[in-house]
C-alpha cells in the first residue's frame, strides 16, 4: 500500500487508472486523453507504479501498462477491517 493515498490523490492519475480498466494502453496512448506535457504523463505513471497500482511491460518499442488490482483489494480489506469491532464488548459501545 506503499504510495497508495498519494496516487490516489491526484485527479489525473485516477482518470488514468479509469483508462486501464478496460484495456493495457501505451504512455502515448493515454497523453492523447489529456492536455498536459508527455513528461507529466510519464511522471503520473511512475507514482502509479511507485503505488503498485500499475505494471508497466516492454513489447517491442512500446511499453504497455496495466491495472494492477492486488493493491486495491488490500486497502478495501484494510478498509473493511477497520469497520469489524475488535471483539464483542466493543460492539456495544454506542457512537459519541
Amino acid at each position: 500500500m506503499k504510495g497508495f493515498f498519494k496516487a490516489m490523490g491526484d485527479p489525473t492519475r485516477r482518470q488514468i487508472l479509469e483508462m486501464l480498466k478496460d484495456k493495457d494502453l501505451t504512455a502515448g496512448q493515454i497523453s492523447e486523453a489529456f492536455h498536459i506535457s508527455k513528461p507529466s504523463i510519464s511522471y503520473h505513471l511512475d507514482l502509479l507504479k511507485n503505488a503498485d497500482l500499475v505494471f508497466a511491460s516492454k513489447q517491442g518499442q512500446y511499453i504497455y501498462y496495466s491495472l494492477n488490482t492486488t493493491v486495491l483489494d488490500e486497502v478495501i480489506s484494510w478498509l473493511m477491517d477497520l469497520n469489524q469491532p475488535k471483539n464483542k464488548s466493543e460492539q456495544k459501545r454506542k457512537p459519541l
